[in-house]
């Protein structure tokens, strides 16, 4: 099984990173191929709207450090999303990743049942961490992403979710959040 994570945070050390890193070493024990990029450490532009991608070629015409990372998701079983939450929106280093998944849809996507150029069956996993606490506080920001991830051809897709983690470390000491990593990992790795 091939996993690729893709982490939002600037920060190495932050929760949804934190969150990330155990469900990966969870999956690498169970005999996955795990394949990590760090967003903040890359160079590479959003989506230009050139619409190449839809009239001369079936990929990102962009030449940047995201060529690699959408090559890579094009090869995997598995994509783990993971990012804090600044400003009600997931960052915009992870913003800017899924503007170029726009590249994986098809020409004529807006009418085609089966709009994806992307191989059917992919799990997403998609780790979401904000420092309020308030679960109903940005709940829209996964079910937003599901529909797009799934008119990609994601399907089963998981939230795993850590509320009021605002400081760097503050997710170490919640052990269900921590214990809901390793479960997804287990499940995913182990089904397949």
């Amino acid at each position: 099984m091939k996993i690729v994570c893709v982490l939002g945070s600037p920060r190495p050390r932050g929760n949804s990173t934190t969150i990330a890193r155990l469900f990966c070493e969870t999956a690498e024990k169970n005999g996955a191929e795990v394949r990590t990029f760090a967003l903040n450490k890359l160079e590479y532009r959003g989506c230009q709207a050139c619409m190449t991608c839809k009239t001369k070629l079936d990929k990102c015409a962009l030449k940047d450090d995201m060529s690699d990372v959408l090559e890579a998701v094009r090869e995997a079983d598995v994509l783990v999303l993971a990012t804090p939450v600044y400003y009600g929106e997931v960052s915009s280093q992870m913003k800017g990743f899924i503007d170029r998944t726009y590249s994986y849809l098809r020409s004529d996507f807006v009418g085609n049942p089966n709009p994806s150029r992307l191989k059917p069956g992919k799990r997403l996993v998609f780790i979401q961490t904000q420092g309020n606490s308030d679960e109903k506080s940005f709940a829209d920001i996964f079910p937003r992403y599901d529909y797009f991830f799934k008119r990609h051809g994601f399907t089963d897709n998981i939230l795993i979710r850590g509320c009021g983690l605002m400081e760097a470390g503050d997710v170490d000491r919640r052990i269900e959040i921590l214990g809901a990593a390793e479960n997804a990992a287990d499940i995913l790795t182990m089904t397949a």
